[in-house]
């Protein structure tokens, strides 16, 4: 079963009267869920791998190319899968708050749409990522920072990816936070997370650096 499938299957669960947001679901409709979710990182971080190993726009250099073993992840964890809905902002284009503005790791500015914010819990806390959005796509940006950055991962913070989905809902999984292309080749540029998406907790999910 491809990735597209399994995006089908996970979107059930989200978005019908019965599925994981229905607020009665059955044990076996979370079990079902958590399970296609894993299978989807697992296929999410093979296509990444082959891309890291063969795409011309790789980072990495033709000699790095030939001795790379795969990327490093921490071990799949689905207390770090987050289902629930966005907060969206109906900034109006000519409201200054409509765009955000992301320094990057060469000194100059990229900008995104501010989308909306994102509440999940861990541990029993609360906590707010920002939701951007590229000009040119659909396709939800999450940057954000944590207290493994510098250590288990790469200084510069890590991104997440999400779709929309209907009812303006989306998964965020930590499990597939990944590196910017930055990280591995210093040619590329990177937008650097903005102040709001810092998380003062460790994510030990997702991506991390080479061992």
């Amino acid at each position: 079963m491809k990735r597209k499938a399994y995006l089908v299957f996970i979107l059930f669960f989200i978005v019908s009267p019965v599925g994981l947001m229905g607020g009665w679901a059955t044990e076996l409709d979370e079990v079902s869920f958590k399970l296609a979710q894993e299978k989807l990182v697992a296929e999410w971080r093979k296509e990444r791998d082959q891309f890291f190993k063969t795409h011309q726009r790789s980072p990495l250099s033709a000699k790095d190319k030939k001795t790379f073993k795969g990327l490093k992840y921490f071990p799949y964890d689905p207390q770090y899968v987050f289902c629930g809905g966005i907060k969206r902002y109906n900034f109006h284009i000519q409201n200054p708050q409509y765009y955000a503005t992301f320094l990057t790791n060469k000194g100059t500015n990229k900008r995104y749409i501010r989308y909306g914010s994102f509440h999940f819990q861990i541990n029993g806390t609360e906590h707010v990522l920002q939701v951007f959005k590229s000009i040119l796509s659909d396709t939800l940006f999450i940057p954000f920072k944590d207290k493994t950055n510098g250590k288990e991962t790469y200084e510069g913070g890590r991104y997440i990816d999400a779709t929309i989905l209907p009812g303006y809902r989306m998964v965020l999984d930590f499990n597939m936070a990944y590196h910017p292309s930055c990280a591995y080749n210093e040619k590329f540029i990177c937008a650097l997370p903005p102040r709001e998406n810092f998380l003062e907790i460790e994510i030990r999910a997702g991506e991390k650096n080479p061992e």
